[in-house]
């Protein structure tokens, strides 16, 4: 089990990295913006779209990283403290009761959204000849089916971790708040 865990954490490290680089790109497009709209006085209307569209597809592809390294604004400072188990139990809840829900809807309404936005050759409306969109609006089911993925391998750890009383291994990468060290420095 542990080795399915480290393939998909090593998946979502991978997209997450892959898509990471999105940010030079999106700084060489504002970059380049700027100095053709003020330097040589030639805007082009379809930066903004192009520009959503990167950060978009960042924001989006990096949530799986995100949670395959326990990222996401967590009440630590509480949490921290209660006992491995209670600590997987309440995760657990919250995931079956909020993430898979929700989750589970956007990669559905994502694949609708996406295949008539291909079908309809869908392009964006903010300018005269906007770029097409239909490929971002592809990127939106298939960053939550990464999310979906990740959350069934954080799902399995809680599971994992109710039944042993600890929680299994992550990655070597992954940095977690070190609870052990909060706990001595609010000792001292």
């Amino acid at each position: 089990m542990q080795k399915i865990l480290f393939g998909v954490d090593t998946l979502s490290a991978w997209v997450g990295r892959a898509f990471a680089w999105l940010i030079v790109v999106l700084t060489a497009l504002i970059v380049w913006e700027v100095g053709s709209r003020y330097v040589f006085g030639d805007p082009h209307a379809w930066a903004f779209d192009a520009q959503a569209m990167l950060y978009g597809s960042l924001f989006m592809l990096a949530g799986a990283y995100t949670l395959a390294s326990a990222a996401h604004v967590r009440g630590d400072i509480l949490y921290g403290f209660l006992p491995a188990r209670l600590q997987a139990l309440i995760d657990l809840v919250l995931y079956l009761a909020f993430f898979l829900p929700g989750v589970g809807a956007m990669v559905w309404a994502g694949y609708f959204f996406a295949a008539e936005s291909w079908v309809i050759n869908e392009h964006s409306s903010i300018t005269a000849e906007g770029p097409p969109i239909y490929p971002f609006k592809a990127i939106i089911p298939a960053a939550a089916g990464f999310l979906l993925l990740q959350g069934l391998a954080e799902i399995a750890r809680c599971v994992i971790c109710l039944v042993r009383g600890t929680w299994p291994k992550r990655r070597a990468d992954v940095q977690e708040v070190d609870v052990g060290e909060m706990k001595q420095a609010l000792q001292r």
